[in-house]
């Protein structure tokens, strides 16, 4: 990128409400600041994300965000070459938040505006951190989305896979629930993992016996509930050992399933390009040190390299946002102000968006 960009993003898609100021340049991007206001707080309650909710906290969060994050960078509105914010996929009320506070800002400034699709966001944010180049297989795994994607520029995606009904995030949620876990699921299954036995109890890798990349975690969380009831009828309730084994169990479950459709796309993806192979995972889900350990195998026997962005870049934020933003602006995008916020967007257009929905939010 030749000439020096200054973008500040906005992201609103689910339950984090995030600003962020980006410069890229002809040295690559710098993130000059990241602000997320999570709202685990105001859910927690409830067992999952509550869509009025967001939508209010976002509504609420979403100009001291701005503020805080444009006092961070020491930048003016001024010093900005364009706005960036999430127009979907999401929970509709909280993407309509943020495009509307992004029109706000365009029109009161005369700042160029660009919708970003969310997961694009991710798909790119390997070059924000390690500026890796075109094309790369992704591994978006979080917990409202799993996909498999070839990325070969900002609006350049083909997917190869994903799930075809619960994200493994809102899987490791709803397994904590059932087994009186906090949330967020993901952290509270994976310690209790730990201290587990993973053979106790046989549970299902669904869709393994199919040809494909496409993956399904509904009917996992389903066999961990059979196999709580089972116990509990058997001896009236649940041991903390009986707990951690069910843990272990169904992390196994979830780690062998991404470890072969990730063997399945990786063949796929190095058809195409045998030299310098490169796989990188982002979402939340990739921060779980057993999927993250074997995903590195999984790339070891390909000699791919692996790249994982730091966490605080794999979860939800604007920065990405921001970053995306920077590429589509440099193509000559531009959006107007009938940008419209979408719960559905398929990165890849020449595909259908994967069914279902869940909490977490629409699946694309």
């Amino acid at each position: 990128m030749n000439k020096t960009l200054t973008i500040l993003g906005l992201e609103s898609s689910c339950d984090d409400t995030a600003a962020a100021i980006v410069r890229v340049g002809p040295d690559g991007p710098e993130v000059l600041s990241s602000i997320v206001h999570g709202q685990t707080a105001l859910h927690e309650d409830f067992g999952g994300v509550v869509p009025e909710i967001a939508a209010r906290a976002h509504a609420e969060k979403l100009d001291t965000s701005v503020a805080a994050a444009m006092t961070e960078a020491g930048v003016g509105f001024g010093d900005l070459d364009a706005v960036a914010v999430t127009s979907g996929p999401g929970l509709i009320g909280g993407v309509l938040s943020g495009v509307m506070c992004a029109k706000g800002i365009a029109a009161g400034t005369g700042l160029p505006l660009i919708g970003v699709n969310h997961l694009a966001g991710h798909a790119l944010t390997p070059r924000l951190t390690d500026g890796v180049a075109y094309p790369y297989l992704m591994l978006l795994v979080s917990g409202g989305h799993c996909q498999f994607l070839i990325v070969r520029g900002p609006e350049d995606f083909t997917r190869l896979g994903g799930t075809i009904d619960d994200a493994p995030g809102e899987a490791f949620d709803k397994v904590a629930r059932l087994l009186g876990l906090v949330q967020p699921g993901g952290p509270a299954v994976e310690r209790e993992a730990a201290n587990g036995d993973a053979g106790r109890f046989r549970l299902p890798r669904p869709l393994l016996d199919r040809p494909g990349c496409d993956m399904s975690f509904s009917g996992l969380k389903t066999a961990v509930l059979r196999a709580r009831d089972a116990l509990v009828a058997e001896k009236g309730g649940l041991t903390r050992r009986d707990r951690a084994d069910l843990c272990a169990g169904f992390q196994a479950a979830v780690v062998d399933v991404l470890a072969e459709k990730t063997r399945r796309a990786m063949a796929l993806y190095c058809q195409e390009n045998p030299a310098e192979p490169v796989i990188a995972v982002a979402g939340g889900v990739a921060a779980n040190g057993a999927i993250r350990a074997e995903l590195e195998t999984v790339a070891a026997q390909f000699e791919a390299r692996f790249l994982a962005p730091p966490l605080k870049l794999c979860t939800d934020n604007a920065a990405m946002i921001a970053y995306a933003g920077a590429e589509l602006f440099a193509l000559g995008r531009r959006d107007g102000m009938d940008l419209a916020a979408r719960p559905r967007w398929p990165l890849d257009q020449s595909r259908p968006g994967m069914l279902g929905g869940g909490k977490k939010g629409a699946k694309a």
